[in-house]
């Protein structure tokens, strides 16, 4: 696969089960393109689900060799992550 063009996926302020099939289609569509950036500044409630949905994405990119960034995540987000003790899993892909 060659590397395109930075695909930007926005996360909405809930993420939840309602939403992650969306979410989740989007992340397909973009990792099918090239390297993805998802904006999460937004985010003020996130389940566990969305979350181990983004380590996963960003284990596709890793596999296809495309960037998978996090932008601006939110502090709810962050808090998210740090209760769950998924921090080792971010850490790579977060972006201030």
């Amino acid at each position: 696969m060659a590397k395109q063009n930075l695909q930007t996926v926005a996360l909405p302020e809930i993420i939840d089960l309602d939403s992650i099939d969306g979410i989740r289609d989007q992340l397909i569509d973009a990792l099918e393109e090239g390297p993805v950036a998802v904006q999460a500044g937004a985010v003020e409630r996130v389940s566990t689900n969305a979350l181990l949905l983004l380590i996963s994405a960003a284990e596709t990119a890793r596999r296809h060799h495309f960037e998978f960034t996090i932008e601006a995540p939110s502090a709810a987000m962050g808090a998210a992550i740090e209760r769950l003790g998924l921090s080792a899993q971010f850490s790579g892909m977060m972006k201030q």
